[in-house]
């Protein structure tokens, strides 16, 4: 299916105008209130719950090794989560995880 120039603006726009609209709604209409506790209590683990999702998939299936596990990027996993555990500290966790990973793929080749 070809698509004319005016055609794509138009979807790009219209997609535009709905992403904002489903932000809008959450920050724009009740970002300045008070939600209830139990709501609040919940949106605390919501970076929790995302950033495990978006890293899992990279480093159970990379996409530099055609999908197959990688024992560096497990290792890197591994001790970033060990990291970030132990020390309470993001940006440790993330040093130590880059240093393992550049580590093993310099010792496994």
């Amino acid at each position: 299916m070809t698509y004319t120039d005016i055609e794509i603006w138009l979807i790009i726009v219209v997609l535009a105008i709905g992403t904002f609209l489903i932000r809008f709604s959450f920050l724009g209409l009740i970002g300045n209130r008070k939600g209830p506790p139990w709501v609040l209590r919940h949106l605390r683990y919501t970076t929790v719950s995302v950033l495990p999702a978006l890293i899992m998939p990279l480093v159970l299936w990379p996409s530099a090794t055609g999908g197959e596990p990688d024992p560096a990027r497990l290792a890197a996993a591994a001790m970033a989560l060990a990291v970030g555990y132990l020390m309470k500290s993001a940006i440790g966790a993330i040093v130590a995880g880059m240093g393992t990973l550049y580590l093993m793929l310099y010792v496994t080749g």
